[in-house]
């Protein structure tokens, strides 16, 4: 190839990069923006209920998730933390195709439904009985937390309003596994710089044992949900069972069920085999 070929490839491959940035950038101070103007608005709590309809989808009426680490629990969360993290998948500034249709403002709203719906689920209660992790090496993991962690995440986990660093205690150990891994990978884009520079050197261990320790991190007696708590301002949501072992791999699915008066046909006798003493 000719070496200016190469010079038109480098420079299409700089502008990319470049243009790619600029977007970046861009889809962060319109979420900034939005959530600046959110933080302001007086919430109505009655609107939020209705908003919070759309979330029931994944996160359930309580806002408990799912303690196989698919959807978090989200009861109980600092508001600020909702709002921006509504405006960041909104904007594209955080990486979730699974929200991204929701925090429209076709389905979700303005600003205003933001701040209803982050207020609402802030006062959700918590669930009691959140998934752990196995337990092996928690000293470890309280060294690791005391550490690298408390000092932006607070002692027991309980975030910081001001800052919008998410509470973290009492949330899904699976859950939280899997986002650690997001954010040293890069693949959660709104996550604090300095956090993804800090856990890129964490080994294996330190991993685990840290988040096993934080999945245990209790809220206060305050926050928390009664064992098998229903929302009451969703009386007629069909629960389906989500109750399953810790570590215990999900059931099989079961077999489709034929419609009724259904009836598997009868096979036909196979026709007889010819044996060559059949002709003696």
């Amino acid at each position: 190839m000719h070496l200016s070929a190469f010079g038109k490839i480098a420079s299409v491959s700089v502008l990319l990069v470049l243009g790619e940035g600029q977007l970046l950038a861009q889809e962060a101070d319109q979420a900034a923006r939005e959530v600046e103007q959110t933080l302001h608005l007086t919430p109505d709590i009655e609107n939020g209920r209705k908003a919070f309809a759309l979330c029931t989808v994944c996160h359930r009426p309580e806002g408990w998730g799912s303690d196989d680490g698919t959807y978090p629990q989200i009861a109980g969360q600092i508001s600020s933390v909702i709002i921006k993290q509504l405006a960041d998948i909104r904007a594209r500034n955080r990486d979730n195709p699974t929200m991204r249709p929701f925090t429209s403002p076709q389905l979700l709203g303005g600003p205003q439904e933001i701040a209803d719906v982050a207020a609402y689920i802030s006062r959700l209660p918590m669930d009691p009985y959140n998934g752990v992790g196995p337990g092996f090496d928690l000293e470890q993991g309280k060294r690791v937390y005391q550490k690298e962690c408390a000092d932006c995440h607070g002692e027991r986990g309980e975030g910081d309003e001001g800052e919008h660093v998410p509470a973290i205690r009492g949330q899904h150990y699976r859950y939280l596994v899997r986002q650690f891994d997001w954010i040293r990978m890069g693949k959660r884009r709104n996550a604090d710089p300095k956090m993804v520079k800090q856990i890129k050197r964490f080994s294996t261990r330190d991993e685990l044992t840290v988040l096993d320790y934080v999945s245990r991190l209790k809220p206060p007696e305050e926050k928390l949900g009664q064992p098998g708590w229903h929302n009451p301002d969703f009386p007629k949501y069909s629960r389906r069972p989500m109750s399953r072992s810790r570590f215990q791999p999900p059931p099989r699915p079961s077999p489709p069920l034929r419609p009724q008066g259904f009836e598997r046909p009868e096979r036909p006798e196979p026709p007889p085999r010819f044996r060559p003493n059949d002709m003696e």
